[in-house]
């Protein structure tokens, strides 16, 4: 049986369809804190019943994050610096720091949003720095793109072989969270450490 939340998203996922994905995924990426990891599973299960398509779940999934990504970085470019050029000395943010800050995204911005969009808690906010720092935009939605299209699949699998057994997913997710944060890790690494390889070639 599912826990009353996923119960009552899988009803409503069910009966707004595809559509409803794509409104939950936005709110999860943008300013609502609303977890994909329990809005993609249930659609994965409904998929394994033959109630809806796993294909077009995921592409909704993305769908939904892109448009909720997409949101907070027009947020930023809009309002964010012009508050902080104006309020930004009461929150310690000075002129240099927003220069820093584009500069870089202009240099590490695709790796930052590919590896934010696949962490917990990151997800959600990595837009904000990239459109304050006016990120280009062609390059934000592809590796934004990148980054939840992974996550979106890896939850919809989950959702699609273990999606009646709430326990078993919130073990799933457990364990794929803490893979896909060792990966990032290394990913990293390897990426500072070509990094630092260029400057000294």
């Amino acid at each position: 049986m599912f826990d009353p939340l996923i119960n009552f998203l899988v009803n409503t996922i069910g009966h707004m369809g595809y559509p409803g994905i794509v409104a939950l995924m936005f709110l999860e990426s943008s300013f609502f804190p609303f977890p994909s990891e329990v809005v993609i599973p249930p659609a994965g299960y409904l998929a394994s019943k033959g109630q809806m398509n796993l294909g077009i779940v995921i592409l909704a999934g993305v769908v939904g994050s892109l448009l909720g990504a997409i949101f907070n970085y027009w947020i930023a470019v809009k309002m964010g610096r012009p508050f902080f050029e104006r309020w930004g000395m009461y929150f310690l943010v000075s002129e240099k720091t927003l220069q820093k800050s584009e500069v870089f995204f202009v240099r590490h911005g695709h790796i930052s949003t590919f590896i934010g969009r696949l962490l917990p808690g990151i997800r959600q906010l990595i837009s904000l720095p990239a459109g304050l720092a006016r990120m280009p935009l062609k390059r934000f939605l592809t590796f934004t793109a990148l980054g939840s299209g992974i996550w979106v699949v890896i939850l919809a699998f989950i959702g699609y072989w273990v999606g009646n057994n709430s326990e078993l997913v919130n073990k799933f997710l457990h364990k794929t969270t803490i893979v896909t944060i060792i990966v990032c890790t290394i990913i990293i690494i390897i990426y500072v450490w070509k990094i630092k390889n260029q400057k000294t070639s």
